[in-house]
């Protein structure tokens, strides 16, 4: 089978739509299907990918097409990107789109014609997103992205939250979960935990709570500075270490660190890679991820795999943590985020069994390789099934936000 994957930016430093491309993408072509991925980055960003691909079971095979970064009117028009899927649809069997708002993914629903393709909307159709930049979005839905979503063979969502959250928008699509995963050996054995210290200067004698995703106002930094300032007291052996670039939110979480006098407990290390972000997960006595708005977080499956217990909000959308006793989920309540932080400080041994129980549940449940089996399950199902999206009707607009 041949599938395409269509996301607008592969560049890493975008947060985990990039990963779960990559990731699904090697894991179909591991199974015998002629994968081929299409995006936009720059020579670095290609290098990059290059390099990161390599821990990346089965990566090899996949087929990259890196379009170089648009200019103004590449990023509208997409004259190079039109250009590269018409010469890839010949014999294609299926197209996969990676997110929503952007117009090389609009251009190759478009282009699909009798191909059926779906769209992973990756959190980007749920009631928080739509609130920001609402009228836009509105608007954008209205003039075209209705249809692309309306058309598809079906609307990829991640885990039961997002299908609720979904389906109220009317779109004619069905809803299929598929969530993300791990390969586990990537995880097995883990890096030497000494390479992350090391990396950085961290002392050896210093514990530390890990949060690791990009610096954004909805990754709920602004509750964990809040959070990390009622807890430090109780836990003076105990750092923050931020890991992830910075996308807005660096100022103002500094401000309140420095505001709160502990500046010298927190270390920003900026984004990291390969086995050194490995090394940090696998050492930090917990990740902590007070999110205002999840998908289906690659960095809490990666925590988990690495047998690290978690402390996430309820809008991480990730019940299986406390469903499997792997770490504690809170509200976005900073009171409630140091409470559950404290109480996998305190209790080592039960912290400990926490990380046992969620490295074991994503081994069991949230693979790449069973994962790429059902997306071809689908992708198969699609070729027999006239597509819910060729029915033209009017999407309604009743779930978004008003």
């Amino acid at each position: 089978m041949k599938i395409v994957h269509v996301i607008a930016s592969i560049d890493p430093k975008n947060g985990g739509l990039q990963a779960v491309a990559m990731r699904l993408a090697a894991a179909q072509a591991a199974t015998g299907s002629e994968v081929h991925l299409v995006a936009y980055g720059s020579v670095e960003v290609h290098r990059q990918v290059i390099e990161l691909g390599k821990a990346i079971p089965g990566f090899s095979s996949v087929h990259l097409h890196i379009l170089g970064t648009p200019g103004r009117f590449e990023s509208l028009f997409c004259f190079r990107g039109r250009r590269r899927l018409q010469d890839l649809l010949p014999g294609t069997a299926f197209i996969h789109i990676h997110g929503v708002w952007e117009p090389l993914l609009l251009h190759a629903s478009k282009l699909a014609g009798p191909i059926p393709y779906c769209v992973c909307p990756a959190g980007m159709l749920d009631h928080w997103s739509l609130a920001q930049k609402r009228w836009k979005k509105r608007i954008a839905l209205h003039l075209c992205y209705a249809r692309m979503l309306n058309r598809a063979a079906f609307i990829h969502v991640l885990n039961v939250d997002e299908r609720r959250a979904v389906e109220p928008l009317g779109f004619r699509a069905p809803n299929v979960i598929i969530p993300n995963g791990v390969f586990p050996e990537e995880y097995e054995p883990l890096p030497p935990k000494a390479l992350f210290r090391t990396r950085i200067g961290f002392p050896e004698n210093r514990r530390y709570i890990l949060f690791l995703s990009r610096l954004h106002m909805k990754k709920g930094l602004d509750i964990l500075a809040e959070a990390f300032a009622l807890l430090a007291g109780q836990h003076p052996d105990i750092d923050l270490v931020v890991a992830g670039p910075d996308d807005g939110a660096e100022a103002e979480f500094k401000a309140r660190i420095a505001a709160s006098g502990l500046a010298d407990r927190v270390h920003m290390t900026g984004p990291l890679y390969g086995d050194v972000k490995t090394a940090a997960l696998a050492e930090a006595a917990c990740f902590c991820l007070p999110s205002r708005q999840e998908g289906f977080s690659i960095a809490i499956l990666e925590a988990l795999a690495c047998a690290t217990p978690v402390v996430i909000s309820d809008q991480c959308h990730f019940p299986e943590v406390a469903k499997a006793d792997a770490g504690l989920i809170v509200t976005l309540d900073p009171g409630d985020v140091a409470e559950g932080l404290d109480t996998l400080l305190q209790d080592r041994i039960a912290a400990h069994q926490m990380g046992r129980n969620g490295r074991q549940m994503i081994f069991e449940t949230f693979t790449w390789p069973a994962i790429a089996e059902l997306t071809l399950q689908h992708y198969e199902a699609s070729a027999y099934a006239a597509p819910a999206s060729r029915r033209r009707t009017r999407t309604g607009f009743a779930g978004l936000p008003t």
